[in-house]
């Protein structure tokens, strides 16, 4: 099961047959254990990752990593407010963290004035939330385990006077 895990993580494009050869299964076999993987909830969505500054329309997408206080609810802990704020349409991740803040969330917007209204008149209003800090995204060099920076740029030494 984690070999056909693995191989989907890196390739959701592999067909069972093509999982089956490399792992020796049956088709059959192989896509029962997708199937149940599914059922399971252990995979959850089939997606491609996308290096959004190469898309025309999106080129100018902003990014933001916002760390967030927060004052956990009596019998609902940090779970109901996490909610609140995953529902918004902006937010792409929400992580409960260890250490100097409790929320991290990244979320995208159009330009710089979106994210700053967001962060502003949604997130920071929200009971619960003692304070914010913005770091927006400035160039994405790795993600997903992906490396999104060009290889092919002249990799040689400069000249030293």
């Amino acid at each position: 099961m984690d070999e056909i895990l693995e191989l989907l993580k890196n390739d959701a494009r592999l067909s069972a047959e093509d999982i089956a050869a490399m792992t020796k299964r049956s088709v059959e076999e192989v896509r029962e254990i997708i199937s149940s993987l599914e059922r399971e909830g252990i995979i959850l969505k089939y997606s491609a990752v996308v290096n959004q500054e190469k898309v025309a329309e999106q080129k100018d997408l902003v990014r933001a990593v916002i760390e967030i206080q927060v004052t956990p609810e009596r019998e609902h802990g940090f779970d109901a407010l996490a909610k609140r704020i995953y529902m918004f349409p902006q937010v792409k991740s929400l992580y409960l963290m260890s250490g100097g803040y409790d929320l991290q969330v990244i979320i995208e917007g159009k330009n710089l004035m979106e994210v700053a209204l967001f962060v502003s008149e949604k997130l920071a209003t929200l009971n619960g939330v003692k304070s914010t800090k913005t770091h927006f995204v400035l160039k994405t060099y790795k993600e997903n385990d992906l490396i999104f920076v060009d290889e092919k740029t002249d990799r040689r030494p400069g000249v030293m006077a």
